[in-house]
């Protein structure tokens, strides 16, 4: 038999109830205990309950307790209290530890929250073990799970508080443009190697020419925000419709321009630029 012993009763309930799932409830009795609240399982001896049992406690600490760990390193330790805040850096958590977020995930190294936690478990599970307390298995057996935790967070802040600057700064750019009046009717963005801006009729605007459009307040105002290449151009124009060739839609200056203009982007792949090109040549550069 193995004895599970928890303080917190609610606890025990919901790994009880992931052991039935599995198990006859015949196998499985709970107890009430002066201090505590014990979950008892038959094993038989069996290695397949056994193995059952380590399943259970890790689908019960990684969908039941890790995010309240979570929650209490960013409220303790971070100050954030807000449970909206909270939630917002949990998606970003939670987007690491999925493998959506190969940009942050490689700024942690070794073993994932989840490798550790089963070896844990394996350790504790390995050899004549009858009874023992999940809040000392959780205190002494997963501070390495727990150091991960907050090396997840910590970064997880750290890419909030960019997002947060970054939806700002997008704010910011939005009301310089309302009522700007437009100084094109359109403008073609290529973003190949480098980025190449053409007029309506797919002749290229020089460098030296975009300079002499750029609205210095922009520069002045936010030297270090505004890309005096790309962004601070465009905004100066405010072009009515902005064509947007890349075959990386989502990278982050495709992203921003997007973000900021909106409904006046068109995006396409950088063969459609090409093509049009050839069309326009073909009719002797009509204007489009």
């Amino acid at each position: 038999m193995i004895e599970i012993i928890f303080q917190n009763q609610q606890d025990a309930r919901k790994l009880q109830g992931l052991l039935e799932l599995g198990l006859s409830s015949s196998n499985i009795s709970s107890l009430q205990l002066k201090d505590g609240y014990a979950v008892q399982i038959k094993t038989g001896g069996l290695q397949e309950t056994a193995d059952l049992v380590k399943r259970a406690m890790t689908h019960f600490i990684i969908e039941t307790k890790q995010d309240d760990w979570f929650r209490r390193i960013l409220s303790e330790q971070y100050f954030y209290e807000d449970e909206e805040e909270q939630q917002q850096i949990l998606d970003i958590i939670h987007s690491i530890l999925e493998g959506n977020r190969d940009d942050l995930s490689a700024f942690l190294d070794g073993p994932g929250p989840e490798e550790s936690l089963s070896l844990a478990i394996e350790e504790l599970m390995t050899g004549d073990i009858s009874s023992f307390s999940f809040d000392s298995f959780v205190k002494f057996r997963l501070r390495p799970m727990m150091d991960q935790l907050e090396r997840y967070a910590a970064l997880s802040i750290d890419e909030y508080k960019m997002e947060q600057e970054y939806q700002m700064f997008i704010h910011m750019l939005r009301d310089f443009l309302k009522g700007r009046a437009p100084k094109r009717s359109a403008v073609h963005l290529v973003m190949g190697e480098e980025t190449a801006f053409y007029d309506g009729g797919l002749i290229e605007i020089k460098r030296a020419e975009l300079l002499k459009m750029v609205d210095r307040r922009l520069l002045f105002n936010h030297p270090v925000y505004v890309d005096s290449v790309t962004i601070a151009p465009l905004l100066s124009m405010a072009p009515s419709a902005i064509y947007l060739y890349s075959n990386e839609p989502d990278c982050p200056l495709a992203r921003t321009v997007r973000n900021i203009f909106e409904e006046r982007v068109i995006i396409q792949p950088l063969e459609a630029f090409i093509e049009l090109k050839k069309i326009l040549s073909a009719a002797g550069r009509e204007k489009i």
